[in-house]
């Protein structure tokens, strides 16, 4: 079993995974939808850390920094940080925003290193709409930091604003690396494996047909 196959059948076995009818934020009825928050155990977030942390090292991106945006990228952050440590003996810091600033004690919007001047490797969980991303690229840019690359761990392959791939958009928009862990093109290959949930297949070429680029 392939670690893509083997991550998409452990997010299905623990329901973040899930295939049917669902109403995305972008008010689109998509056939599957991916909720990262319920893997939320210790192996659960080890599990994750662990993925991230051996893709980076594979893309052989430079970075000084870790960045996750409030609140699941918080998670996320440190799993990939202890893994970056315990694989690769790799000290890596890293930094997150709060939803408000702060106004009294450790003031401001960030927590963790400071970030000015610093190469920043961005990970979250989905890309639908870019709107996520767009946020923590503008947090950090108005911080002074240069951004080496951004890590999803399922890129749904979507057309954003006029017709584009949203990382497609964002990378003519930005010249930023992006790094998916899992696309549709991997739940559909999983999906034809599956003789339980073969059924669903055809909903995903049609959705992918729909809104995908390819």
């Amino acid at each position: 079993m392939n670690w893509k196959k083997e991550f998409i059948d452990f997010s299905f076995k623990k329901k973040a995974l899930k295939f049917g009818s669902f109403i995305l934020k972008s008010g689109r009825t998509s056939p599957y939808f991916f909720n990262s928050g319920l893997l939320s155990s210790g192996k659960d977030i080890i599990k994750i850390g662990v993925l991230y942390a051996h893709s980076i090292i594979d893309s052989k991106i430079e970075f000084d920094i870790l960045f996750g945006a409030a609140y699941k990228g918080i998670p996320i952050v440190v799993a990939t940080s202890i893994a970056l440590k315990n694989f690769y003996n790799l000290n890596i810091p890293y930094v997150f925003n709060r939803k408000e600033k702060k106004k009294y004690g450790e003031k401001g919007d960030l927590i963790g290193q400071k970030i000015q001047n610093k190469k920043i490797i961005i990970l979250d969980d989905v890309v639908t709409s870019g709107t996520a991303i767009h946020y923590s690229i503008n947090i950090l840019e108005e911080k002074k930091a240069h951004i080496s690359s951004i890590f999803v761990l399922l890129d749904r392959k979507e057309k954003g604003k006029r017709n584009l791939h949203t990382i497609h958009h964002l990378k003519n928009k930005n010249s930023y690396k992006i790094n998916s862990i899992i696309t549709i093109e991997d739940l559909i290959s999983y999906l034809l494996e599956e003789n339980k949930l073969k059924k669903h297949v055809p909903e995903l070429i049609k959705y992918r047909e729909k809104y995908g680029i390819y």
